[in-house]
Formats: C-alpha cells, sequence, structure tokens
C-alpha cells in the first residue's frame, strides 16, 4: 500500500502536467486548468493549487522564451500589478472564507463573461483601463485561489478582440507573475501545504513533466490553424470556469 499509492500518484501527476504542458504549447493555456482540480482531488485545494502553482511557473518561463516575438508588453505591463493584487486579496480570502463559495461565485461569473463576450463580440468591444483593472485583479485572485487564471484572460481576450496569438503569447509572461505571486502570498500569509502532505518527488516530477508536454505538442503548432487554437483556448477555459462552478455546488451542497 505505502508504494502502491505513491507510485499512481506519480503517474497521474505525470500525465496530467505533461497533458496540461501540451495544451497550453498549443492554446496559450491549460496548465493550471488540468493540474489544479485533479491534483486537488488527490491531495487537498491548498497542496493541490500550490503544486500547480509551481508547475505553471516552470510551463510560463519555457514558454515565454518560446513565444517571445508575439508577446505584447505593454500590455503585460498594464495587468502585472493587478495581477498582484488580486493574489494578495486571494490569499487573505482563503484564509476566510469557505473555498466552496469562492468556486462558485467565481465560476459562475467567468462563465458569464465569456458567454457574454462570444455574444456581444460582433456588437461590443472592452476597452479602457476598467476592463484591465478588472481582467488582472479577478485573474491573480482567481489564481490564487483555485490555480486559474486563464479563464478571465480569456474573456477579457474575446471582448478586447485581442488576436489570438499574441494573446497566448502574452499569457506566459503574466502566467509567470500571477503563479509567482500567488507562491509568494500564501508562504507570507501561511496558507501553503502543511509539511508532509506533498511527498518530496512531486514538485520535481511536476517541474520534469512540463518540458515532455511542450516538447511533445511542439509539432501541433505548425499545424494547428488560429482559430482552432483560439476555439480551444476558450473551450479550456470555459471548461475550468465550469469545474470551479460544479466544485462550489457540490461542496457546499455535500
Amino acid at each position: 500500500m505505502g508504494e502502491t499509492v505513491p507510485m499512481t500518484l506519480a503517474l497521474v501527476l505525470a500525465l496530467t502536467v505533461a497533458l496540461g504542458a501540451a495544451l497550453q504549447r498549443v492554446s496559450g493555456m491549460g496548465l493550471g486548468m488540468t493540474v489544479a482540480p485533479v491534483m486537488s482531488v488527490l491531495l487537498g485545494p491548498v497542496a493541490g493549487v500550490t503544486l500547480s502553482n509551481v508547475a505553471a511557473v516552470v510551463g510560463a518561463v519555457l514558454l515565454a522564451v518560446v513565444m517571445r516575438a508575439d508577446i505584447d508588453w505593454r500590455r503585460f505591463r498594464a495587468l502585472a500589478p493587478l495581477l498582484v493584487v488580486g493574489s494578495v486579496i486571494g490569499a487573505y480570502v482563503v484564509r476566510v472564507v469557505s473555498p466552496d463559495v469562492l468556486n462558485l461565485v467565481l465560476g459562475g461569473c467567468v462563465l458569464l463573461a465569456i458567454g457574454a463576450a462570444l455574444g456581444l463580440q460582433r456588437f461590443l468591444v472592452v476597452r479602457g483601463r476598467a476592463a484591465v483593472l478588472a481582467t488582472g485583479t479577478i485573474a491573480g485572485f482567481m489564481n490564487t485561489t483555485a490555480g486559474v487564471a486563464g479563464p478571465a484572460m480569456t474573456a477579457y481576450g474575446v471582448a478586447s478582440r485581442w488576436g489570438h496569438r499574441s494573446l497566448a503569447a502574452t499569457l506566459q509572461p503574466i502566467f509567470l507573475t500571477a503563479n509567482l505571486a500567488s507562491i509568494l502570498t500564501k508562504a507570507v500569509m501561511g496558507a501553503t501545504p502543511e509539511p508532509g502532505v506533498l511527498p518530496w518527488w512531486s514538485w520535481l516530477l511536476a517541474c520534469a513533466a512540463v518540458p515532455v508536454g511542450i516538447a511533445v505538442a511542439a509539432p501541433l503548432t505548425r499545424v494547428v490553424p488560429l482559430g482552432v487554437a483560439r476555439a480551444l483556448a476558450i473551450s479550456i477555459a470555459s471548461a475550468g470556469a465550469a469545474l470551479a462552478l460544479v466544485r462550489g455546488l457540490v461542496g457546499l451542497i455535500g
């Protein structure tokens, strides 16, 4: 039993992280939205989201280098400070508010935002500081509480008609900033996993599986059309928001 459980966990962890990294290479996102829910079920929400944060840092660094030519640094600079603000708020709220309530509210709001953005994109273009303020803060908040910044960023990308190639590339330094902020703020506020919850090798395995997934998916980026990549990103974001909503409902009912 003592050997079977770690081996099973190792296999699930490696496959989940590699799959998430592959999705992120093709669509610009997917690592956090794949790893956080699965690991939260296996290890608990605090440990699962923190492990997802660490893997996401590695993925964001590697993909930021690969996709650097398309990064919109002006938009990144506008969003980065707000990601930190959202992370600080999220780290505090995690300690005082039920995670189920957070998942329910945030998941529902992001689904509504994505749906509204898709439905109104022909008639409405979101611009201005207010949209950036809301997006950056919500993305940082969600990344700290649930391990997913992508849904909020996708809703903003659709509503502002941000070209997918640039959006996917700019998401990488955004994810790097959001996940580093999440890790640091949770460490400062004492919202990190209890000692012994995560086996020491899980951190190394998660980091090692990221480049494997990226390498496997690299050939696909040359054949997958931008429209398909954008649709995949929106689908992943919607699934992540829906999963957060369902987890919140199940937690409150159960």
